[in-house]
């Protein structure tokens, strides 16, 4: 059960004058190793260092080149060569976290389908302030992307936008349904909801694909679109219902994930848990053809897949989420309180619940309201509302109380970010940074204002982190200490920054708002 407290929203202001679509998108990439050559998320783009190094953080005078290969895996030459210092807490990341492209890109809810939320390319931050607002059809409550220049904001008015992330100026604007008007649903705390979850770009397809909650013929529905990034036109459109659910009852929350040729949709329940609802993973070809294919908690009502990030991408090309409170408060588990690993077909791999999973559900302090956290020593630090820390083997889950470590720590909402085998922690009592060691131990490393609690992300230096009364902070990775502080509209309780080039890109209650480094 969530129980969350957002405000109510309604639609925003008109958004700018529309300027001229952005060039063609770049050849792009794919999971699924198919006939011809394509490249990974790996490969996207090669990074080398030249100049002199000092250890695991690049020298102050060395640069970072990037290339991006052609489909032939040939180098087409450098785009991108930064010559400053790159944070070390940066760059351990790279450990577990893949690159989204030598265009700085942001594809995906936290950057990379591990969650990392960590930009190694981003250039130091100087003094942080505010560079352009613009104002949307609705609330932002998904996290931004940016694809070859382009920022694609979804508002809760069913629109995805495509702006320019160095101006704001809007380059085109997509309505793909009207939104559903919280007087139709059970319950919830959204009105109107449209696009709640964080679209995903697929560059196989060169497609950003959202889902979108609409009425058709009077019922409530969930619409998976896929659009061109560079011209917003939509060209995929399919019903994408959690079939084992009632519909109206079933909230898309959770980011989408791009893998293996499918696009991953989590579904959960409205805020106070009303209606027939189960957790659910629904997965689409890319293509927007052929049959869908699903997971459903076994469970007879809840176990919502609710959070934010989503399902997180592990080395195998395995789905890991985080799975909210079950029917089951006594006898045999029924799959809520958990971390699952499901297969790309969406099979049930692997699983671990906590020993207390009957009481948990019976009180509502689960696991689902944070994703997986994967470490680059092989862990998985998993934390959700119980303030209990859990530390799983990434290979082997454990079952029932099978956690090689559990220590008290913090309630969590939302996205982690995590750099090597550090994990930036969203605590509700002020966010926190904790060490996992070698032995699957977690250390807290720093524990910082109680003002700050939203979902981190890491680049350029600095840990970028929310409040959702409307200030977006940047703290020094090492202490925790604050080193910038900046005044932003309100948003909603879950949001996360975007990182680009040398921007911080803040989802608000009424559009986007960018923030630049000197």
């Amino acid at each position: 059960m969530r129980r969350v407290h957002e405000p109510s929203i309604g639609a925003g202001q008109a958004g700018r004058s529309p300027a001229s679509p952005y060039p063609a998108a770049k050849s792009g990439l794919q999971l699924q190793p198919p006939a011809a050559p394509r490249v990974t998320w790996r490969d996207a783009c090669r990074c080398r260092r030249e100049g002199p190094s000092n250890g695991l953080a690049f020298h102050p005078v060395a640069s970072l080149v990037c290339v991006q290969p052609d489909l032939d895996g040939s180098e087409k030459g450098r785009v991108t060569s930064l010559r400053r210092a790159v944070p070390a807490v940066a760059l351990s990341a790279l450990a577990v976290a893949t690159t989204a492209g030598c265009d700085n890109g942001w594809w995906t809810y936290h950057r990379d389908p591990a969650r990392s939320g960590v930009d190694s390319q981003l250039a130091v931050a100087g003094r942080v302030s505010a560079a352009w607002t613009t104002n949307l059809d609705g609330a932002v409550y998904a996290q931004p992307l940016v694809v070859g220049g382009t920022l694609v904001a979804a508002t809760e008015n069913d629109s995805l936008y495509g702006l320019d992330a160095n101006t704001g100026a809007v380059r085109w604007r997509t309505h793909v349904a009207s939104p559903v008007s919280r007087s139709v649903l059970p319950c919830g705390n959204i009105d109107p909801l449209g696009i709640t979850g964080t679209p995903a770009y697929d560059p196989a397809s060169k497609l950003v694909f959202a889902v979108a909650e609409t009425q058709v013929a009077g019922k409530v529905t969930h619409l998976l679109a896929g659009v061109d990034p560079t011209s917003g036109q939509r060209r995929i459109l399919r019903p994408i219902d959690p079939p084992a659910s009632d519909p109206t009852a079933s909230q898309q929350r959770g980011a989408l994930t791009v893998t293996a040729g499918r696009v991953y949709v989590p579904y959960g329940g409205l805020a106070g848990d009303c209606g027939a609802y189960r957790g659910t993973e629904v997965a689409s070809s890319t293509t927007g053809t052929g049959p869908l294919i699903s997971y459903t908690v076994p469970t007879a009502r809840e176990g919502g897949i609710w959070t934010p990030p989503g399902p997180v991408v592990d080395r195998s090309g395995n789905l890991l989420v985080q799975v909210g409170n079950s029917a089951a408060t006594a006898g045999a588990w029924d799959g809520g309180d958990s971390v699952l690993k499901l297969s790309p077909d969406l099979r049930l791999l692997d699983s671990f619940a906590p020993a207390s999973w009957a009481w948990d559900n019976a009180v509502d302090a689960d696991l689902g309201s944070t994703a997986p956290s994967l470490t680059a020593n092989g862990y998985l630090l998993a934390v959700g509302k119980s303030s209990t820390a859990y530390t799983l083997r990434a290979g082997h889950l454990g079952g029932i109380g099978g956690q090689v470590t559990s220590s008290q720590l913090c309630a969590a909402y939302g996205g982690t970010a995590v750099a090597g085998n550090t994990v930036y922690v969203p605590c509700t009592d002020g966010l926190r940074a904790v060490s996992v060691d070698s032995g699957g131990a977690p250390h807290v490393l720093w524990h910082a204002d109680t003002a700050v609690t939203g979902s981190p992300v890491v680049g350029g230096g600095l840990v970028w982190s929310l409040n959702p009364a409307g200030t977006l902070y940047g703290l020094d990775p090492g202490t925790g200490t604050v080193k910038a502080q900046l005044p932003v509209s309100r948003t909603s309780r879950f949001a996360s920054p975007t990182l680009f080039t040398d921007g911080v890109l803040v989802p608000t209650l009424t559009g986007i708002s960018a923030f630049r480094g000197a």
